[in-house]
């Protein structure tokens, strides 16, 4: 690959992406993190997570031994809304309403035990249950969409470090799961069989952005990557969503997921945060051949576990911009011996 400037498009959503490798020499003057040693308790009693504590609703938390899911007593999105579709002003003020369901997703009991910790065992039964929660908030009549996600670590503005996840289910379907929606349908209709798929098939030949692989999953440093160690991990079978997996997908699934993550932590020797996603299928009452079901993890350091990549400046007025290539980064994750 080139050492020279240029742009990658992203196809799932039509967008472009700058890519400066000769920028990788560059002295580093800006914020440096404090990188801390970090030792959690097994349990905290001032942790509203743990099993047997109180959460600032009132609620008291049962003695839980795997998962445990709740409403979440902050929610963003509420199962009502009050606000009028009328346009008051002017046709560019626009306005409606948006209803939903948000829910927390403990991972385990364990209040110091994150996810590449977890057994291949645990990380099944996690995905079990955001298999059972997607579908069960899929199934309403007011949900069109359901976003599984993490955020890890308080770099990504996670709240608690007792490892949980969220799942929100929306009456419509947000911004990114709609761009991929129109991309991979347009692709499927121009090409008959969908995008990613194709994309899968691509990546294992060339292997020079793999970081992962196993019968039914792939994971990669995508070729339109915009954070420095961003990875997709994508079903090389024609499913889309979690509730399609086999129980053999599901353990491949799983196994992957932990190969991405232990990879991450080996990195720059830190519990690495991150904040990963599922874009499953819109739960819109419509066939969605197009879609294959997959994860992002995008996580923000960028030389080492004191210095994170800021999206400022260029990447806010104009476009995304990074400095290694999708390349070199997934060589890097791809060598490290877990």
């Amino acid at each position: 690959m080139s050492d020279s400037p240029h742009r990658r498009f992203n196809p799932l959503t039509n967008e472009w992406v700058l890519v400066s490798p000769q920028r990788t020499k560059r002295p580093w003057l800006g914020q440096v993190e404090e990188k801390k040693k970090i030792d959690l308790p097994h349990y905290d009693p001032e942790c509203s997570l743990c099993p047997g504590n109180t959460r600032a609703s009132g609620d008291k938390n049962p003695n839980y031994e795997n998962t445990f899911v709740f409403n979440n007593d902050f929610p963003a999105l509420l199962p009502e809304s009050s606000v009028s579709q009328s346009v008051r002003q002017h046709q560019l003020f626009r306005q409606e309403p948006e209803t939903g369901y948000c829910k927390v997703v403990c991972f385990s009991p364990r209040h110091d035990l994150t996810l590449p910790d977890m057994s291949v065992e645990e990380v099944e039964t996690i995905l079990n249950t955001w298999t059972i929660e997607s579908e069960t908030l899929g199934a309403r009549d007011d949900i069109s969409y359901v976003q599984v996600f993490e955020n890890k670590g308080a770099m990504m503005g996670c709240s608690n470090p007792h490892p949980h996840s969220q799942i929100w289910a929306t009456s419509s379907i947000p911004n990114e799961p709609a761009k991929e929606l129109a991309s991979q349908r347009e692709y499927f209709q121009d090409n008959k069989t969908p995008l990613l798929i194709e994309y899968t098939k691509i990546e294992k030949l060339t292997a020079e952005r793999l970081v992962a692989s196993n019968e039914h999953f792939i994971a990669v440093v995508p070729f339109w990557a915009v954070w420095p160690f961003e990875v997709m991990v994508v079903s090389t079978q024609q499913i889309s969503r979690l509730a399609d997996c086999t129980n053999e997908m599901r353990k491949n699934l799983a196994e992957i997921m932990l190969e991405v993550t232990k990879r991450y932590d080996k990195l720059f020797g830190v519990s690495f945060p991150y904040s990963m996603g599922f874009h499953q299928a819109p739960y819109d009452g419509k066939a969605h051949p197009e879609w294959i079901l997959h994860s992002h993890f995008y996580p923000p350091l960028l030389r080492s576990a004191t210095i994170r990549k800021f999206m400022v400046g260029y990447e806010l007025l104009a476009m995304p911009q990074r400095d290694i290539t999708a390349e070199s980064a997934a060589k890097v994750l791809r060598e490290l011996a877990v």
